[in-house]
């Protein structure tokens, strides 16, 4: 009988020379080439174990096109022209705008420009502007980026994502926050998101999910996909000053502005604070003079109030003239103060100077109040929030809710509320970064009395889960691998209390938790911003 002989290398239809990059380290770019005849070999070795035929290319004929160069400065029409391009896949660099050195910030200001709010912006968002401008040539390219998940979150989603949507990109894939493991020494894992462009506006998108940022994801199919990685329309959410109506403002604790510059024995510059006192500090100063005990209080932002180490502050705002002349100790700290705010550059500062002895940003409430860090890791599930007493000095670092209700607490400390900040705070590095806008933006639920007060209970039983833990600090009580057994309870309990003020059927995720929020913002909202917007434009055409 005939057999058919098989020619296995007919069935292999990529080779290398099919790709084209950019590498802006030298020796990488020969390590790039050389890694990607590694893995054809690779695939050519399965593809024979696949049909049992061996299969090589050696000897090597073809070559990846890996040119060495800055991808930010080069041409990508002259590396490979657009018509001839299928595919962009990449792993850009990240670096927030704090962290960026000289070359890369003249880059962000190549790609991106100067005006508006784009220095916020991550450096690895310039492969992304480049992506979709270059693919404008040719609209069927595809385009996937690993990134930090910080250009689908807080501030930046409202810069970026409008700005790519506006050059008819539409993301129709993407995998949501997940731990990426470098296998590089000493290298920690890192939380990234993939997402992928194209330009087609038809057809279902999909969203991969990760249990617990590890592990495999889960896949589903969504009609659409915004810039915060979920199934809702585009909606972004600017900043929002405004006080949700009927609620307690939120905002930021005291700053006391009370550094000094002074020359250290190795010749460099220090600066020292003088109405804040640390620990160490404290008792130092008590030895000295025992008589300004009346006139200390705990300070305490974010930082000091997670991990139980309160620093204590000067708060003289009562003291008389006299007071303050008869003690050395605090006459030789305002003396310091006073010099420090003279040399400020901001004006209100200098100002401040004829008065060392307050704060020049005094907010403290008069009453007990609900105290918020305005950084917390992003490993915990929840933020910890507690109430604290008015003679405990909250700093800057921390967001405070004058004479709280502690249904308020509980809605805050929610898994729900604790999905919408994930999604729409901002990050310092990759931890999160609470502020007023999580709070003003947040879609509060419509609650009864018999509601609120179920709630209070809710409040209350987390505060004695916590008390029960002492002396534990909310740093441990609140780790993400050692969360006490009767607190975890307690706090579960409450995110199914609050989950059923939004609706009676169960939240399985997390996303599902944002995606109901999102509809309700746009629910709420948009008719709000629309009218206003009409009533605008008959304002002007009345005028």
């Amino acid at each position: 009988k005939n057999q058919l002989i098989l020619d296995v290398s007919a069935l292999s239809k990529v080779d290398v020379d099919q790709f084209a990059g950019i590498e802006i380290g030298e020796f990488a770019s020969r390590i790039a080439e050389t890694a990607m005849w590694m893995m054809d070999h690779i695939m050519n070795s399965r593809l024979s174990l696949a049909f049992g035929k061996s299969y090589v290319r050696i000897p090597l004929k073809k070559s990846p096109m890996i040119q060495h160069g800055d991808a930010l400065n080069l041409s990508w029409e002259s590396v490979l022209p657009a018509k001839k391009c299928t595919h962009i896949l990449g792993n850009p660099p990240f670096i927030g705008h704090a962290w960026r050195d000289k070359d890369q910030q003249a880059g962000m200001h190549r790609v991106w420009g100067r005006d508006g709010q784009v220095n916020r912006l991550d450096y690895v968002t310039c492969w992304f502007k480049l992506a979709t401008d270059y693919a404008q040539q040719n609209r069927t390219i595809k385009i996937a980026f690993v990134s930090t998940n910080s250009i689908c979150q807080g501030e930046q989603a409202s810069i970026l994502w409008p700005q790519l949507f506006r050059s008819g990109a539409r993301i129709f894939f993407a995998h949501r926050t997940f731990e990426w493991l470098s296998e590089a020494r000493g290298k920690a894992a890192v939380h990234v998101i993939i997402v992928g462009l194209d330009f087609d506006r038809e057809g279902h998108r999909q969203i991969y999910d990760y249990d617990n940022v590890k592990g495999d994801p889960h896949m589903s199919v969504v009609p659409q996909i915004n810039s915060y990685l979920i199934s809702c329309p585009q909606i972004f959410i600017a900043a929002r000053s405004r006080t949700p109506a009927g609620m307690p403002k939120l905002f930021q604790g005291s700053k006391p502005a009370d550094g000094a510059r002074l020359k250290g024995p190795n010749g460099k510059f220090i600066t020292t604070s003088n109405l804040i006192l640390e620990e160490e500090d404290r008792a130092a100063a008590l030895a000295r003079e025992p008589g300004i005990a009346k006139w200390l209080r705990p300070y305490v932002g974010g930082q000091e109030l997670i991990s139980g180490a309160w620093r204590w502050c000067l708060w003289l705002k009562d003291a008389s003239p006299a007071e303050l002349k008869s003690s050395p100790e605090i006459q030789e700290r305002l003396a310091r103060v006073k010099n420090g705010r003279l040399k400020s550059p901001t004006d209100s500062v200098r100002e401040f100077a004829a008065t060392p002895w307050v704060f020049t940003q005094d907010r403290q409430p008069s009453s007990r109040y609900l105290a918020v860090p305005e950084v917390s890791s992003e490993t915990r599930e929840y933020i910890p929030i507690c109430v604290l007493d008015e003679n405990v000095i909250g700093s800057n670092k921390l967001l405070i809710l004058p004479k709280p209700e502690l249904w308020i607490m509980a809605v805050l400390t929610s898994a729900m509320h604790m999905g919408w900040m994930r999604t729409i705070a901002g990050r310092l590095e990759s931890r999160y970064s609470y502020s007023p806008n999580v709070y003003n933006s947040f879609p509060w639920p419509v609650v009864n009395d018999s509601e609120k007060a179920k709630l209070d209970a809710s409040a209350k039983a987390i505060i004695a889960a916590r008390e029960a833990c002492a002396p534990a600090t909310l740093e441990d009580m609140y780790d993400a691998g050692g969360m006490p057994v009767e607190l975890r309870k307690a706090h579960k309990a409450n995110d199914r209390l609050v989950d059923r003020l939004y609706r009676k059927e169960r939240f399985c995720t997390e996303r599902e938790r944002v995606e109901h929020l999102f509809n309700l913002f746009q629910t709420r909202v948009a008719p709000l911003v629309a009218a206003s917007t009409k009533q605008q434009r008959r304002s002007r055409k009345q005028s």
